[in-house]
């Protein structure tokens, strides 16, 4: 580096000297040699190379030595920079540039040069990439104590100090507890617990949240008395910067160092920032691990007896919140307890009238426990897609027909405080969603208008048909096209542009704890894109919330509404001719279920209980054209794999599925092949039937 770099970037020249190479002598102005500390007298009459050399740092005095042997070797311009040990404790960075002049004999004679002082720009520079480096180390993995660790050797070795520690504090005890100090070599870390009232009365200026910074401690009046105590701990100086919370004195990152030292301004300002940094990183992950340790054990804490479970449930809460029907409301409740009530109450009047010999009026009380059965198992179904277990059944879908269908249960759901206005676009389009996922996320979203109406408001529900173009379609990170919106508006108290951004991740709630899960509206976000739509969300603080959910268009016309009725021939009517069926399922009763109404059809069953009895039936050479089993089968063989397995015996075979909720990873969520189909328990006997004719016609 030229003369006049050193100069503009803030370096000031301090001396320069004039090397006689063959005698040793070694010839510097006052300021060169201050800076060295050799005596001025001394080096104007000439002093050894080796003089000079003590006042290197030891960590840089073999490679400034390695240079300067080049330099004089070659002839070449000698640059290097370096720190120099100072009287107040402290290295101080120069920067050197000479040049050596050769004899004839190619030995260097002369070795002239200038010393600039580059303190001030170096330390910066150090800083900065110090902080560069935290950052990286900071986000590393680890545990806290990794990250304090981390911390302090940055900062020790950046002030080059004798040891660097991040501990916590006991305020009441006042005592510091320490893991992972950094500590140069030969200096031992401090005891694992430090009383500070053994070492001085600073204390009291750390509970008030004031920085102590001691260059000697036998001269401060707060460490003299205790100066001895503090030499044998190496921290004859010593920075303590403490870390407060909500007020109270939390944390400590101290510096010590084994000799007197002056501590400037800029550096108490760095350590300061690096402990407001490594006290948050800490933090951050301590509670990270919590969560996770939380989260592993909840299985546990499951299983465990009701009185532990109502504990874990708290955590539960608090720290994952996977309670996701926490969110039912009243009226759903209400409707489940009455069909349930409906149907106990059928079958004890059934059993009455059967001992009283009064037969004829079986059907009446059959009828009403069929009904209440079916209306069940269209709210389990519900409840299951609400909480993301449900097998996705797209279908073409009416979507105001559904938004009909749901008006009353929204109105019990929300209260009598709340008016709800639903507003059908004419010639809406159908869309191919799964209606009970729509129905669910429509409640959730009215649930969510409710709870931030708290003193009443208005509800409103509105449909239309959208064209999105480039610029619209990619303002809702949709593909271009026809999409139709289902939107609900309330009249609320709004949410504030932070909590939009963050509305859609899960477990986010800004509801008390306990009063909410936040997984409704990760939920309705992954059903919307799960369907190839979006959700939005458009509010101002006072002014309400609409949250828009946009689906894509199905160019076909929507499934009719179900007829609840039960056809009377449902049963005995029959696809063209008899077939062979096997039913493979552990649940007897389902078994028993399946194979009756089977054999009402008039086909011929076989049946098993697991999948390595059906293979073993199919082994014998049995011909089977429909493979009906359940997915969630004991031992080492599901459904799927079962299935699988006769295919590979019966090629032709076709296959009807009987799932559960939580069995969608062994069927997977697309579209089954051309010969499987799918029938969700529970399922009504009209169903199956249904299911069975249409496959094997199919």
């Amino acid at each position: 580096m030229a003369d006049e770099d050193l100069q503009t970037a803030g370096a000031i020249s301090v001396g320069s000297w004039d090397w006689d190479v063959p005698a040793d002598r070694v010839t510097a102005d006052p300021a060169f040699a201050r800076l060295y500390g050799v005596d001025p007298a001394v080096a104007r009459d000439g002093a050894a190379i080796a003089a000079f050399f003590g006042a290197i740092h030891p960590d840089d005095l073999p490679r400034v030595q390695a240079e300067i042997a080049a330099a004089l070797d070659s002839g070449a311009p000698f640059e290097s920079d370096y720190r120099l040990r100072q009287p107040d404790g402290r290295a101080r960075w120069v920067a050197a540039r000479g040049r050596a002049t050769l004899g004839a004999d190619g030995r260097a004679i002369r070795f002239p040069g200038v010393s600039f002082d580059i303190d001030a720009r170096k330390s910066a520079e150090l800083r900065l990439q110090a902080l560069v480096a935290l950052s990286d180390r900071l986000r590393a993995p680890g545990d806290p104590a990794d990250l304090a660790h981390a911390a302090v050797e940055i900062l020790g070795r950046l002030f080059d100090v004798s040891r660097c520690g991040y501990g916590t504090i006991d305020r009441a005890a006042e005592t510091i507890v320490t893991e992972r100090p950094w500590c140069a070599p030969g200096i031992d870390p401090l005891p694992p617990i430090l009383h500070f009232r053994d070492y001085g009365s600073y204390i009291e200026d750390l509970k008030r949240g004031e920085t102590v910074a001691i260059d000697d401690v036998r001269d401060d009046p707060r460490t003299r008395d205790t100066a001895e105590g503090l030499k044998g701990l190496a921290a004859m100086a010593f920075v303590n910067m403490p870390v407060t919370e909500q007020g109270g004195f939390v944390a400590l990152l101290y510096l010590n160092n084994a000799v007197p030292r002056v501590w400037l301004a800029e550096e108490v300002a760095f350590i300061r920032d690096v402990a407001e940094r490594t006290r948050d990183a800490v933090e951050r992950r301590r509670v990270e691990q919590e969560l996770a340790a939380l989260t592993a054990s909840l299985e546990q804490q499951v299983e465990a007896r009701t009185q532990e479970l109502m504990v874990a449930e708290s955590h539960l809460r608090q720290a994952q919140k996977m309670e996701a029907v926490g969110q039912l409301t009243g009226g759903l409740a209400h409707d489940f307890n009455n069909m349930l009530t409906g149907i106990s109450g059928a079958i004890e009047m059934m059993q009455v009238r059967i001992r009283q010999g009064r037969i004829g009026e079986l059907d009446r009380y059959a009828n009403a426990a069929h009904g209440a059965a079916r209306r069940a198992a269209a709210l389990t179904h519900r409840l299951l897609a609400f909480s993301r277990r449900q097998t996705l059944d797209p279908r073409p879908t009416d979507i105001n027909r559904l938004i009909g269908g749901l008006r009353d249960l929204i109105q019990r759901t929300v209260g009598p405080g709340i008016s709800v206005e639903v507003v059908g676009a004419g010639g809406l389009w159908p869309a191919m969603v799964d209606p009970n996922q729509l129905e669910n996320a429509l409640l959730n979203l009215c649930i969510n208008a409710r709870d931030a109406m708290p003193d009443g408001g208005h509800i409103t529900i509105e449909t239309a048909n959208r064209w999105l173009d480039e610029r619209g379609a990619r303002e809702r990170d949709l593909e271009p096209g026809q999409y139709l919106s289902l939107c609900v508006t309330d009249t609320g108290t709004g949410m504030t542009p932070e909590v939009q951004a963050r509305a859609f991740d899960p477990f986010y709630t800004t509801k008390p704890m306990g009063e909410g899960t936040g997984l409704g509206l990760s939920m309705i976000y992954g059903f919307a894109r799960q369907s190839g739509g979006q959700v939005r969300i458009y509010s101002e603080i006072g002014q309400g919330t609409t949250m828009c959910i946009y689906l894509p268009r199905h160019y076909g016309d929507a499934e009719g509404e179900p007829d609840d009725a039960l056809p009377a021939a449902t049963l005995s009517a029959t696809a063209e001719g008899r077939h062979a069926v096997m039913v493979v399922d552990d649940e007897p009763t389902i078994r028993m279920l399946v194979v009756e109404i089977l054999e009402e059809m008039g086909h011929t069953v076989l049946e098993a209980g697991d999948g390595p009895s059906a293979l073993r039936l199919l082994g014998t050479g049995a011909h089977v054209d429909l493979l009906v089993t359940d997915v969630g089968l004991p031992g080492q063989m599901n459904g799927r794999q079962v299935a699988d397995a006769a295919l590979a015996l019966l090629p032709d075979l076709k296959v009807l599925f009987i799932t559960g909720y939580a069995e969608n990873a062994v069927i997977g969520n697309g579209p089954l092949a051309p010969n499987m189909a799918l029938v969700t328990k529970p399922f009504a006997m009209d169903v199956i039937a249904d299911r069975i004719r249409t496959i094997l016609e199919g």
